[in-house]
């Protein structure tokens, strides 16, 4: 543990104690033999000879019954070549649907263990969002209950207590925009709004939260970028912009660029960082829900994974796309939001 002004308070990121539920026990417990992936080949393989087996087997049969009819003073291919090639034909089709519903079957499996996974690291991580700050909370008004203090500490310790409490509340706020917007109950209307203009207001609103960094705005055509929107949900979007570009950031001074620029038929407004980076592979990864850069079980990571994810539902529930790109790891990100010039409901 260590200590902020004197009182023993929980590191940010300390790694709370993790209970592995019996399912997931039982799973990594599992024998080799009887992994999902050596069962799927081991189908397709069986599946496979038995059809190269059966085809052998009535060629052989058809090779016979050809010398009964030779025998009889028959024709074999006026009576055998029809029927043999159909059989064939149709004994494949059904082979082929059974070897892709294993196929679907399997692809359905690992989906599913996958989102599980990302399930239960959404939780650990959650909980721990949720149980460091009140941690920390109720450190502090046991301080205030035993010691005597005076103002001056009062108010610096009710400062630290209103910055825990702003973190429960983001979190949990989180969790309801969430629900809100996959339902399609999230109120409000779309209104036009000039959103060079928007981001500039969001942005010094919210100075307050980006002390220490670098946030700038650029417009170089000098246009009007007027759309449709939510302006709660777009508050939204912006506010999970900006803090993951200084929530994932070594740098000293960390640094935010916004620039509006018109492309083709719409307009991106690109969100560059000189962050951590993101890896070429998890460009596409990183908006999916529950989602974390590095290994899905590890326990260690910030945040809940949900950030992004509802930055690219917004996107879409403005028409509109997210893209991410980066030039490697420690050399910043680049999030844009790609919107069409014809809005919605216009």
């Amino acid at each position: 543990m260590n200590e902020r002004d004197g009182l023993h308070v929980l590191p940010k990121q300390q790694k709370l104690p993790y209970r592995v539920t019996p399912g997931l026990s039982a799973m990594s417990q599992s024998k080799w033999f009887l992994h999902p992936i050596l069962i799927f080949i081991s189908s397709i393989v069986a599946v496979t000879l038995s059809l190269i087996l059966y085809i052998y087997w009535y060629v052989e049969v058809s090779t016979g019954l050809k010398r009964v009819l030779e025998r009889a003073n028959l024709d074999p291919d006026q009576v055998l070549a029809s029927q043999t090639w159909m059989v064939i034909l149709v004994l494949s089709i059904l082979v082929g649907i059974i070897l892709m519903s294993i196929f679907i079957i399997f692809v359905y499996n690992q989906k599913t263990f996958q989102l599980y996974r990302l399930q239960r690291n959404f939780i650990s991580n959650f909980t721990h969002e949720l149980k460091t700050p009140v941690t920390s909370l109720k450190l502090y008004l046991e301080t205030f209950r035993k010691y005597e203090l005076t103002r001056e500490d009062q108010l610096k310790y009710i400062g630290y207590m209103v910055q825990d409490a702003d973190r429960l509340t983001y979190n949990i706020n989180r969790i309801l925009d969430l629900g809100k917007i996959e339902s399609k109950t999230h109120g409000g209307k779309f209104v036009r709004k000039d959103l060079v203009q928007e981001v500039g207001r969001f942005y010094e609103k919210n100075r307050h939260l980006f002390d220490g960094c670098e946030i700038h705005i650029h417009n170089p055509t000098e246009r009007s970028f007027s759309y449709l929107i939510s302006p709660a949900l777009f508050e939204i979007l912006l506010m999970n912009l900006f803090t993951n570009a200084i929530k994932y950031n070594e740098s000293e001074v960390p640094r935010l660029d916004i620039t509006f620029e018109p492309k083709g038929k719409g307009f991106h407004i690109r969100f560059e960082d000189n962050g951590l980076g993101i890896p070429k592979s998890e460009f596409r990864k990183v908006f999916k829900k529950f989602y974390q850069i590095g290994r899905s079980d590890d326990m260690s990571a910030k945040g809940t994974g949900l950030g992004l994810y509802l930055v690219e539902s917004i996107a879409r529930f403005h028409k509109g796309k997210m893209i991410a790109e980066s030039k490697g790891s420690g050399k910043g990100s680049v999030f844009s939001l790609i919107l069409p010039l014809k809005t919605p409901g216009s």
